[in-house]
């Protein structure tokens, strides 16, 4: 069986256009070098790019036979002789732009040039679909749903009665859209569940009384929102999410949630009713935040940690519950210093 390739080889680029793409400068090697694709630095071939930014591949680097490497300015002397060197302020970020050029299926996968509705889709009658929406086999769209051009519905989505998606937007297979607005640019990936109920209850001695669920989920333009990820429609208000917010697989986002404009929410993140995570906040996998709380502007918290209070703006934290980091470093070691004299006692 020959090996399977998901993504069309790119044609060859000249280093002066990888350059120019990237924002970076050519320290040695010729602007008419070609470059045929991109490697990791183990695997590179003498016609592949690489990029460095992390120690930790330092020998890698030292040894790679690519064509060419995306660095930045500190380590370019690393760089093994015959490889041309593209020094940039920030090699990763340079990277995606420049593999955003070569491969551009791989954005969002997504043909815009073979537009159709299919026979095997339900589309209601009272649906609205500007020209230029593709709508996949199995797809259903509810009444008075509104759909903007350039958005593609993959295989076996659902769109509720009355949801408005905007234009150039990806439904992923197997996603289901209720009670939602979306704006423009909005990537939902496979499986996404977005606008069901909210986990609200009345509980009592009688019986745990379910609270209605009468607000929407509002997703702002350019947002990305990674598979099987669930946000629950508001209880009297809106779930709201900010423009430019990258959020992960398996992110759980509870009722009436605000989350401001470029976050970033990486996998298992759990946000409880009511939270509002200010703009530019970023949350590293498996992180609870505990209902009705606020984390200020620019605030980082790490991997399974614990918000059980507000936190303050453009801070770092960690730990359970989370507090500033240094704390919870001190903390750690003093735990850990406890423990070893313990066991040599």
């Amino acid at each position: 069986m020959s090996e399977p390739k998901f993504f069309r080889a790119p044609d060859p680029v000249s280093l002066g256009d990888i350059a120019t793409w990237a924002n970076a400068e050519i320290e040695a090697g010729s602007e008419t070098l070609e470059v045929t694709g991109v490697a990791p630095l183990e695997d590179a071939s003498p016609g592949s790019l690489v990029f460095f930014d992390n120690t930790a591949y330092l020998k890698q680097l030292e040894t790679t036979s690519a064509a060419a490497c995306l660095i930045g300015k500190r380590h370019k002397g690393k760089v093994p002789e015959g490889v041309a060197v593209l020094v940039c302020a920030d090699p990763y970020r340079s990277w995606a732009m420049v593999l955003a050029r070569l491969y551009p299926d791989a954005m969002v996968p997504a043909d815009r040039n073979n537009v159709f509705v299919s026979d095997r889709a339900v589309v209601d009658p009272e649906a609205l679909l500007e020209e230029g929406v593709t709508i996949e086999p199995g797809a259903v769209i509810g009444k008075g749903a509104e759909i903007g051009s350039g958005t593609v519905i993959r295989a076996n989505a659902v769109i509720g009665s009355d949801v408005k998606i905007g234009r150039d937007c990806v439904i992923g297979p197997n996603a289901t859209v209720q009670h939602s607005v979306l704006g423009n640019r909005v990537y939902l990936h496979p499986g996404v569940c977005c606008g069901q109920d909210g986990f609200g209850y009345a509980m009592g001695p009688q019986g745990h009384l379910k609270v209605p669920q009468v607000g929407r989920v509002i997703i702002q333009d350019d947002v990305e929102i990674g598979a099987c990820t669930t946000i629950d429609r508001g209880a009297n208000r809106d779930t709201m999410i900010g423009e430019g917010t990258k959020i992960d697989n398996q992110v759980q986002i509870g009722h009436n949630v605000v989350v401001g404009r470029h976050c970033v929410l990486v996998s298992q993140v759990g946000l409880s009713g009511s939270c509002t995570l200010e703009d530019f906040v970023a949350i590293g996998g498996q992180t609870g935040v505990r209902g009705h709380v606020r984390i200020g502007m620019g605030a980082q918290v790490a991997a399974v940690s614990v918000v059980s209070e507000d936190l303050a703006p453009g801070g770092r934290y960690g730990g359970t519950p989370a507090k500033p980091v240094k704390q919870w470093f001190r903390e750690v070691a003093a735990v850990r210093k406890l423990a070893e004299r313990g066991s040599g006692s």
